[in-house]
């Protein structure tokens, strides 16, 4: 998304060993017990579905919306959103609305601190956004999209701005492109069948044909384009961050509106990408990811 904000802005994205006890046989379920494993299952399961649907409404959520959204009956849905908010995985705001709470984000938060994967790509993400004039994202793959999860944002006016926690689709995007090239084929053409080619623009590649050309043709480069794929005015140039097998589980890109981010400009930007990348990977313990099957 390109905005155009007031004032400009930069913004940026930051065991223990225990004695198990003898194993013991398990006892013989008594009598309604079976029915009760099976309703806390139900419970969890809609919990869950709440946090999701919570998660993915701009600005919250009232209990009517969350209850008809998920076809829960208004008791059981009050019921479940009380229990999250004991826990302090939601809360509820002065205008009836419910929201995500901090608990939530600091759950969701852990897969990445874990791996450290922000606090090795910020500075990152600074060095690119500084050598570059544009906007640089970091973005992980989850269930078949591209997630961002960290920005370094220019301080041009008009430039392009995605919410953390925004998704892309893998096939039109800067990012998305980056990790499909560097996957096996068989294991592009799976992750694919889950979404299908969407079209987005009049430039989204919806052909299984045109897109494994511009894929074979990214991993030539060490690294993908986005040009207005997913957008119309945006561009941006991507380059995949290998794990210690080599393959890829997140993306580096520059974005910026067409005008300034000119064909002209892609070949030295993506350089810059596919370096910021490799650098990444290295500093993670990764490997560079080839993708393809030869």
């Amino acid at each position: 998304m390109l905005e155009c904000p007031r004032m400009p802005a930069r913004s940026r994205t930051a065991a223990k060993v225990v004695r198990r006890a003898p194993a013991r046989r398990p006892a013989s379920p008594r009598a309604g017990e079976n029915g009760k494993a099976t309703g806390h299952t139900q419970a969890l399961s809609r919990g869950l579905a709440l946090l999701e649907t919570l998660a993915a409404t701009e600005g919250g959520a009232t209990l009517t919306v969350l209850a008809e959204a998920l076809a829960l009956p208004a008791p059981t849905a009050h019921r479940l959103l009380a229990t999250l908010e004991q826990a302090g995985y939601v809360e509820a705001g002065a205008s009836g609305a419910w929201r995500i709470g901090v608990r939530a984000f600091r759950t969701g938060s852990a897969f990445l601190s874990h791996r450290n994967l922000v606090a090795q790509a910020l500075p990152r993400l600074e060095r690119l956004m500084e050598q570059a004039g544009e906007t640089a994202n970091l973005a992980v793959i989850e269930d078949g999209e591209a997630v961002f999860v960290a920005q370094a944002q220019c301080r041009e006016l008009m430039r392009m701005s995605a919410k953390l926690g925004a998704r892309a689709p893998l096939h039109a995007s800067g990012v998305g492109k980056a990790m499909l090239a560097a996957m096996p084929d068989a294991a592009v053409a799976a992750t694919l069948s889950r979404r299908g080619l969407h079209r987005y623009t009049e430039h989204t590649l919806t052909s299984r044909d045109a897109l494994a050309a511009d894929l074979a043709a990214a991993r030539k480069r060490g690294y993908s384009i986005d040009d207005e794929e997913h957008a119309l005015g945006l561009r941006c140039v991507a380059s995949a961050i290998g794990d210690e097998m080599g393959q890829p589980w997140a993306a580096l890109s520059l974005a910026g509106p067409t005008s300034r981010l000119t064909p002209e400009r892609v070949a030295a930007l993506g350089r810059l990408v596919r370096a910021a990348a490799l650098d990444c990977t290295q500093a993670l313990g990764g490997r560079a990811p080839r993708g393809g099957d030869d």
